[in-house]
């Protein structure tokens, strides 16, 4: 009986290349409304953040490229694979300047206190090894 479910459910939601879509669609929106925040009210806080750690302010102007530009290209799935390493790669950047202090903690009701910062990042990373799928406007395998 279980296994007659368990195969009748597997007929009707096996779509991986619609789950793909799903996946590029969650994580390329949600990390657009960070890179809006950022043309809104600009980018001299990690400018200043980047120079205490010794660094040039200038590279805080990446920051559009890892939550605008690589967002967009993931959501049309052109580039994808690329675009979700910098996606990544951006979002551990932010975390080792800003979060790093809670790599221990917990958060009042018992979550990881970086776990929407490793969400984005483990969420980059599933994109960038999964692919775009055929629902993109460049298909890879």
């Amino acid at each position: 009986m279980l296994k007659t479910i368990d195969s009748v459910f597997t007929r009707y939601t096996n779509h991986p290349d619609f789950g793909r879509l799903l996946l590029r669609l969650t994580f390329g929106i949600l990390m657009l409304f960070h890179g809006v925040a950022k043309i809104d009210h600009g980018v001299g806080w990690i400018s200043a953040l980047l120079e205490q750690k010794g660094l040039p302010g200038f590279i805080a102007y990446g920051v559009f490229i890892g939550e605008i530009v690589t967002p967009v290209l993931i959501i049309i799935g052109w580039l994808t694979r690329p675009a979700a390493f910098i996606y990544a790669f951006n979002i551990l950047v932010a975390t080792l300047l800003v979060g790093m202090g809670k790599f221990y903690s917990l958060t009042d009701v018992g979550a990881w206190a970086l776990e929407s910062e490793a969400l984005y990042f483990l969420g980059g990373l599933c994109i960038m090894f999964l692919g775009a799928g055929k629902y993109a406007v460049s298909r890879q395998p």
